[in-house]
């Protein structure tokens, strides 16, 4: 499973940890995702989606249907 947000697309991003001595060393930095159902009223039933946790509380505030529009994509 790749670890990428399947509505907004968010993934993996790269950079440095920064010692105190100014030494870097290569880190990853995971998006928080999650599994969650949500509801579409367009399909009249439940979709299974592993999305961030920012896109998580959009859904939640302005709908999947109309967030999926917003995004350009395509619920199956």
């Amino acid at each position: 499973m790749s670890r990428r947000c399947e509505i907004t697309g968010k993934s993996v991003q790269v950079g440095h940890r920064v010692s105190h001595s100014n030494i870097k060393t290569k880190h990853r930095f995971l998006p928080n995702l999650q599994k969650k159902r949500f509801w579409s009223d367009a399909m009249k039933k439940f979709v299974s989606l592993k999305v961030s946790a920012s896109t998580i509380r959009t859904i939640d505030k302005i709908g999947l249907d109309q967030f999926a529009k917003r995004q350009g994509v395509k619920l199956k």
